[in-house]
């Protein structure tokens, strides 16, 4: 028998059970949106839809500043500059929870480990229009320019004065983090 794939069996046996712990966790299934929604709204105080298939809307902040605004939550393994966008159910904002840039190098051979290196904030309606200004395409993997991403930048910098980070969401949002 190909010894590899006895390997891989086990490997993903494993994974499956991991799988089932998270499941169970979030009351969802254990995909990275799910995941990184249910992250958010611990972190964030956000109020869950009770329906994950909510079109563009995932949630409402529930107290602060943005209470009672609507929110659709996104965890990306890689801060690829992409931003997938429902122009036709635009939410208040976007919250971006971001791995590491990727390298420049081919992706062959290398992993995707689920880590949250940034988390960006942004006013949908706001970016919406600068999008479409430059003649950007929204939808799936809209191509949002470094400079908008700066500016949304909650953490690890705090840049975006729309979500001010305290000292224990920051600690909360490092749990996730390679360091």
């Amino acid at each position: 028998m190909n010894d590899e794939l006895v390997r891989l069996a086990e490997l993903v046996k494993k994974r499956n059970a991991l799988e089932c712990e998270i499941t169970e966790l979030i009351a969802r299934p254990a995909a990275i949106g799910h995941i990184g929604e249910y992250i958010a709204s611990r972190i964030f105080h956000i109020a869950l839809e009770d329906s994950a298939s909510h079109k563009g809307i995932d949630g409402h902040f529930s107290d602060g500043p943005l209470m009672s605004r609507s929110v659709n939550i996104k965890w990306y393994a890689m801060r690829e500059g992409l931003l997938d966008i429902t122009p036709e159910f635009l939410p208040d904002y976007y919250l971006a929870l971001v791995g590491p840039r990727p390298p420049a190098m081919t992706s062959r051979g290398r992993t995707r480990p689920w880590l949250i290196e940034g988390v960006y904030l942004f006013n949908s309606g706001g970016l919406a229009g600068q999008l479409r200004s430059r003649g950007v395409k929204l939808g799936v993997a809209s191509s949002v320019a470094q400079s908008l991403w700066e500016q949304a930048e909650v953490y690890p910098k705090q840049r975006c004065p729309d979500l001010v980070l305290s000292t224990e969401q920051r600690q909360q949002v490092m749990l996730f983090s390679a360091k």
